[in-house]
């Protein structure tokens, strides 16, 4: 069974052929997490929500809450996952963990310039303060494992 880790891995390297710079777990000004947000090299905002349990997908209420941040919004589902479950007006892509395709195009929505601006620059500043934290943890790997309980 695909998880959803490698359902992420598998989008975030079709976003980046597609042009697009993904981040994991993005979230919004609404509270909402994106499993996945990217932004294209022309500020297009784009929003994915993995996943991998039919139940899990059924019951999910929120996924309309994402659409007001995003210009472009996709589920993405592993290669067994039955397709005819994942809402019909959302874009589709399939992956695993070597990479994904675009199996149905995401309608493009407009957002407001104001909010475009908000959300690339959050996007930005989680960007950066998570590469800082690599670079420490790079530098440090103790600072982790020695937070870590015993």
């Amino acid at each position: 069974m695909t998880t959803a880790a490698e359902v992420a891995r598998g989008v975030s390297r079709l976003l980046i052929q597609e042009g697009y710079s993904p981040i994991l777990e993005f979230t919004l000004a609404n509270g909402r997490r994106l499993d996945v947000a990217a932004l294209g090299g022309d500020g297009t905002v784009v929003g994915v929500e993995i996943k991998v349990a039919i139940p899990d997908l059924k019951s999910d209420m929120k996924w309309p809450e994402y659409l007001e941040f995003c210009e472009l919004f996709y589920f993405a589902i592993p290669p067994d996952f039955p397709d005819e479950y994942v809402p019909p007006n959302t874009g589709l892509i399939v992956a695993d963990r070597y990479g994904g395709a675009i199996v149905r195009p995401s309608p493009v929505a407009q957002i407001h310039a104001s909010r475009r601006k908000a959300v690339t620059l959050r996007f930005a500043k989680v960007a950066a303060e998570r590469l800082a934290m690599t670079l420490e943890l790079a530098a440090d790997p103790t600072r982790i494992l020695g937070a870590l309980p015993e």
